[in-house]
């Protein structure tokens, strides 16, 4: 009778400081979590959000459930990132398009022609430096568990073949909300034009930009050639994808649930990069566009600027 009084008091004080919402210790269904992103189904970033899903709810006996939510259903993804300071959002697979405005050293992995390849990108991220990128989010109420993949950005437009730099001249573009994004198109030549991905089909559909710039496999898998005659292989910018958690949320886990949350993000990562490097093969076999091979090999110098 005392034994049940206390785990009582102890679970009655938990659900009173807001601990016991999300934690399941004192209740009997598991732990449901919201993980959001803003691309198709089809895209990695889908596939390794379910896989994701699965490794935890079979890790944590079926105590963690995850809902993977694709396309925009919970908010762009400032957003969504915005939802994982406020606690309405559990988890999000992001671009690193809006995260320079909540953690300033973000933008470094914005940079123009920052990685020579994806290599190269790993060895970064996953080492000290981009464990120390996650680790400051913490300041900002949101847990970084990992780094998983984008990749390498290319130009699609409809006005001409982007055979050099100069092509991008007068060029109306779409890039993300992001100051280095915006700072290097104009370097390009280009008119960057910033705009959340959730208006960016209908706004070429309409004409009212020109272009876009994507890694290809969001380009194959939203279907842009629908309404985008060329595609620029330039590789850009590299675009690694953070996969990030409410604080509130993580906190309020066991910290065998936390390690699993993290351990199982790490490894998570691997298996998303594998399926972005296989859907980037078969997205560059049936590619409908007219593509022109690495236009931008001589201007790196013009972006110099922006790395003083």
């Amino acid at each position: 009778m005392k034994r049940t009084l206390i785990i009582t008091a102890v679970c009655a004080i938990w659900m009173l400081t807001g601990l016991g919402i999300h934690s399941g210790l004192c209740q009997d269904k598991p732990v449901a979590l919201k993980l959001g992103h803003a691309v198709a189904p089809e895209h990695p970033y889908h596939l390794g959000a379910l896989k994701y899903a699965e490794l935890v709810a079979q890790r944590t006996g079926n105590k963690v459930k995850i809902d993977v939510f694709p396309s925009t259903q919970l908010g762009n993804e400032r957003d969504m990132v915005e939802g994982l300071q406020l606690g309405t959002i559990d988890l999000v697979v992001t671009s690193t398009g809006p995260l320079g405005g909540f953690v300033s050293k973000m933008f470094v992995v914005d940079l123009p022609f920052l990685f020579r390849d994806r290599e190269h990108a790993y060895k970064v991220l996953d080492g000290p430096i981009g464990r120390e990128l996650m680790d400051a989010f913490s300041a900002k109420g949101i847990k970084g568990l990992a780094f998983w993949e984008n990749g390498f950005r290319q130009i699609t437009n409809n006005v001409r073949p982007i055979e050099k730099p100069e092509d991008l001249k007068g060029i109306k573009l779409r890039t993300m909300e992001n100051k280095v994004h915006l700072a290097a198109f104009r370097a390009f030549g280009a008119s960057p034009t910033p705009m959340a991905w959730s208006e960016v089909y209908t706004a070429l559909q309409q004409k009212t930009i020109d272009g876009q710039e994507n890694p290809v496999a969001i380009i194959y898998h939203q279907k842009l050639v629908e309404v985008q005659k060329y595609l620029a292989l330039t590789r850009h910018f590299y675009s690694p994808t953070p996969l990030l958690m409410s604080l509130k949320a993580f906190n309020a886990l066991p910290q065998d649930t936390q390690k699993i949350m993290a351990d199982t993000a790490l490894e998570c990562a691997t298996y998303e990069r594998n399926l972005l490097r296989d859907s980037l093969a078969a997205a560059s076999e049936k590619s409908q566009y007219r593509k022109s091979q690495n236009p931008f090999f001589h201007i790196r110098q013009s972006t110099l600027p922006l790395f003083c």
